[in-house]
């Protein structure tokens, strides 16, 4: 029936698709081992098991004496200077080809880095669609989280592995659908229609036009569901079963923590964080000692705090694999400058003998056509 007010939709707006449904409790079973582990929901760090036998304290770590860096020349100096002005093109190189240079002071420092690579281990009911796995639920005792043997990555690189627990699966009717296969089409709220997008539900256009669109029908099927009025379940996609398991969550993290010694140059420490310096010193144990002996004392302190909060904080809900600690010496060379009368300054540090300048003095408006 068409409506008499032409122009006025006849069909309701389609109802927003709602988010996943949450699988009632009732749909998993008790596993023994796993009962405070899962409570509402599960998700959780679970605590390492006490090692079985103490470890070894662990040694004092050896003092490095060679605490120098080579200042770099004066060429050096003037030829980064003057490829860091020709990756602009808004600067005149002028300055870094003809300015002189009346000064270059050595600010160079020191960072210290903990690297605490840890294992954590977690867990929580998971469901997939139904493909004809085994379901072993109960078949044996599900092995304990800490209990099941997983290969980890090389040392202090990040990963992750998600794990079905054995002996906790089972298949289950999918809770979305009803075990039906298909839920109800959002779009075209399950009529597998909707109004023609030409007369807006009225069958007629331009006064009293027939609308070819959708031969006076008023509406159209629905794009989404083909006609159908309904689609595939998302939740058991197509399947009508779920397979339901506890699913262990295995995380390698290394957890990373730097010290920079403060040092009066006048460029910022976080410019420091893309740039190398020349290695002093380095060790890695299962458990550390602070660096003691430093010549900066600033740097000893933070060791040591860092390597007792490192061990207090990662030890709770994670097991510490491995530390590991190193000093670098990363040169800051502080350039002075003059050019055209005018005193100006810019720095060069790292390894990579990156440049950073504060105020360029000859630069020019761009336009990009």
């Amino acid at each position: 029936m068409l409506n008499p007010h032409e122009g006025q939709a006849l069909y309701a707006p389609p109802v927003p698709a709602p988010g996943p449904m949450v699988p009632p409790a009732s749909m998993f079973g008790n596993v023994p081992g796993y009962e405070d582990t899962l409570a509402g929901g599960g998700g959780g760090y679970l605590p390492p098991p006490m090692p079985l036998h103490p470890n070894r304290d662990p040694e004092p770590a050896p003092v490095q004496q060679d605490w120098n860096i080579p200042s770099i020349t004066e060429d050096v100096a003037r030829e980064r200077f003057i490829m860091y002005a020709s990756g602009y093109c808004c600067y005149n190189n002028a300055p870094a080809k003809d300015g002189v240079i009346t000064d270059m002071q050595a600010f160079n420092t020191y960072r210290y880095r903990l690297e605490t690579f840890t294992e954590s281990r977690s867990t929580e009911w998971a469901t997939k669609p139904y493909e004809g796995e085994p379901a072993d639920f109960y078949t044996q005792t599900a092995p304990r989280p800490w209990e099941i043997p997983v290969t980890g990555p090389s040392l202090f690189q990040n990963h992750e592995e998600n794990i079905k627990v054995p002996y906790t699966s089972s298949n289950k009717p999918c809770h979305t659908c009803s075990a039906s296969g298909k839920m109800p089409c959002h779009e075209c709220n399950g009529s597998g229609t909707k109004a023609c997008w030409v007369c807006n539900g009225s069958g007629r256009r331009g006064g009293d036009s027939p609308c070819s669109q959708c031969n006076e029908r008023g509406k159209e099927n629905c794009s989404k569901c083909h006609g159908n009025g309904t689609k595939e379940c998302e939740t058991c996609k197509g399947k009508r079963q779920l397979l339901t398991y506890i699913n262990l969550k295995v995380e390698w993290k290394n957890n990373v923590e730097d010290y920079v010694v403060e040092q009066n140059s006048g460029l910022e420490v976080n410019n420091l964080s893309d740039v190398t310096g020349k290695t002093l010193f380095k060790n890695a144990q299962y458990m550390l000692y602070p660096v003691y002996g430093f010549p900066d004392p600033s740097l000893s302190q933070a060791s040591d705090r860092l390597v007792r909060e490192h061990q207090a904080k990662y030890s709770q809900n994670s097991r510490i694999l491995q530390q590991q600690q190193t000093i670098e010496l990363i040169p800051i060379t502080k350039v002075t400058y003059k050019w055209k009368g005018g005193i100006h300054v810019y720095y060069i540090y790292g390894n990579e003998h990156q440049v950073k300048v504060p105020d360029y003095p000859a630069t020019c408006c761009c336009s990009i056509m």
